[in-house]
């Protein structure tokens, strides 16, 4: 069997950073996990090969050679993936379709041959046994969640990694909260489910050994879900893995109540985390209740962000507007917060309803559901309709999005950041293309942007008081660049 695994491509979104990879030559923000964890699932006899349609075309070649296309996708990428679909059907190709944009709208398909949902690990095996078999289903669906002890690695070698900037790893799936607006437990349970830690050194050597030396996010959706396996085990490990080694840091995905604990924060320094995105969604406590994210609630939230910055965790932060709780003060709150808590890269959306949550089923009982979530996070899209309006709400969110990627603004936020960040101690070797980067940076940012003054403060008071953040400093000029290019297309 020939298998062509396609991965759609994304939209030009806050998180693609398609404006900030062309200052380091590269072409997407990281290979297609999912697909590269299907791929080693797979039989062994069997050809495989990733086509990543962020990277490179999708050709007559490659589907004359395949007997079946796997496509894995999130909302997100929707129409790309309608495409891919499309042209796959005119070459006779047969289509298998999974990961989180079918599980929630297979229906919408018509013209996929098989959905393989829900997780892999349980609905892959019976549809490889009927397809020998002769006699595979259209649907392959489950309610159970599998043990991830027994997930192999990826097959890192199908993706041309010099392309991606990051590369993602898995340890744990599920979350112990329960998020009114959130569809990770819908998808993937409470109960966090973790590999082992000999699973993860066994990745990163994997990865290591392929001469990888750039950034692992942990794509979990709470990495510290289960907090006493992190520091007796996992951790643990990772700090030794780490000894003699250069470059790698990791980031990954936490509640805020990580703030709370200093012994993990201290370990996930020592073992190389360098970056956390945080679940802030808004400063208002009645919004807070309103969406039961109780992690967030009865606390100083700025301190708790600076508690992590002084840790050495840079906070990467997502908020939401349109809480039905939301006074007409929010939009002016949401702007005091990030800049006060030096929350350089800020995500804010308005508050979607994804399938499965307890949000989309009170909106749907109360007729205010009104069109399918694009999974943009910064498009001024919604499926719902706000009760304080919808253009009162999208004119709040533009005024957020103007001011806190306003240059002159986001600069002040990045000095900000940096006087509290207190990085940890990784060896990064910075190569050629980063030096460039620099280069390219000065002619964009410091020649040709209306914000080079601004630009330039950062770089001189980078460089002579806190040397050892230059290059994080250039990155994150670079990401404002690259956000205030997404926000001039979807918001103007």
């Amino acid at each position: 069997m020939k298998v062509l695994l396609v991965y759609p491509e994304f939209p030009d979104t806050f998180w693609s950073f398609k404006h900030a990879l062309k200052f380091i030559r590269k072409k997407a923000g990281s290979p297609p996990l999912g697909l590269l964890t299907v791929a080693a699932l797979l039989p062994e006899a069997w050809e495989k090969r990733l086509l990543d349609l962020n990277v490179s075309q999708l050709t007559a070649q490659d589907l004359a050679w395949a007997d079946y296309v796997f496509v894995s996708a999130m909302v997100v990428q929707r129409h790309s993936a309608r495409d891919l679909i499309a042209r796959c059907k005119e070459a006779g190709v047969k289509v298998v379709a999974g990961g989180p944009l079918f599980t929630m709208e297979h229906e919408n398909f018509p013209e996929v041959d098989h959905f393989v949902l829900n997780e892999a690990e349980l609905t892959l095996p019976p549809f490889l046994a009927d397809l020998a078999a002769g006699c595979a289903q259209r649907l392959y669906t489950t309610t159970e969640f599998p043990d991830i002890r027994q997930t192999p690695a990826p097959l890192w070698h199908l993706a041309d990694l010099k392309h991606y900037e990051t590369v993602s790893i898995q340890f744990s799936r599920g979350c112990p909260f329960n998020c009114d607006f959130c569809n990770v437990t819908a998808l993937l349970g409470h109960r966090p489910r973790t590999k082992t830690a000999a699973q993860i050194i066994a990745e990163l050597d994997g990865l290591y050994a392929l001469g990888w030396r750039k950034n692992v996010f942990f794509v979990d959706d709470n990495f510290i879900g289960n907090k006493k396996q992190l520091k007796s085990e996992v951790l643990p490990a990772l700090i030794r893995w780490r000894k003699g080694k250069s470059g790698m840091p990791f980031n990954t995905e936490v509640s805020i109540n990580l703030a709370d604990d200093d012994e993990l924060m201290q370990l996930m320094a020592q073992a190389g985390f360098d970056t956390v995105f945080v679940g802030i969604e808004t400063p208002n406590e009645d919004s807070l209740i309103e969406c039961s994210k109780t992690q967030n609630k009865g606390r100083d939230m700025v301190e708790s962000v600076k508690r992590l910055q002084r840790a050495g965790l840079q906070v990467q932060g997502g908020f939401i507007v349109g809480f039905d709780s939301d006074p007409p003060s929010i939009f002016q709150q949401q702007i005091d917060f990030i800049q006060k808590s030096g929350v350089v890269t800020a995500m804010v959306g308005l508050l979607q309803a994804p399938p499965g949550t307890r949000l989309y089923e009170r909106m749907k009982s109360e007729g205010r559901l009104v069109s399918e979530m694009s999974g943009d996070n910064v498009d001024g899209s919604t499926n719902i309709i706000p009760k304080m309006g919808l253009e009162t709400l999208r004119e709040g969110y533009r005024k957020i999005l103007d001011q806190i990627y306003a240059p002159r603004v986001y600069y002040e936020r990045v000095l900000t950041f940096l006087r509290e960040y207190r990085p940890p101690k990784i060896r990064v070797r910075l190569d050629l293309q980063h030096i460039l980067a620099l280069v390219r940076s000065i002619y964009q940012l410091g020649i040709r942007d209306v914000a080079r003054k601004h630009y330039w403060r950062v770089f001189f008071w980078t460089l002579f008081r806190r040397p050892r953040l230059f290059p994080l400093a250039i990155t994150l000029s670079i990401y404002g660049f690259h956000f205030r290019q997404v926000i001039q297309l979807h918001v103007g």
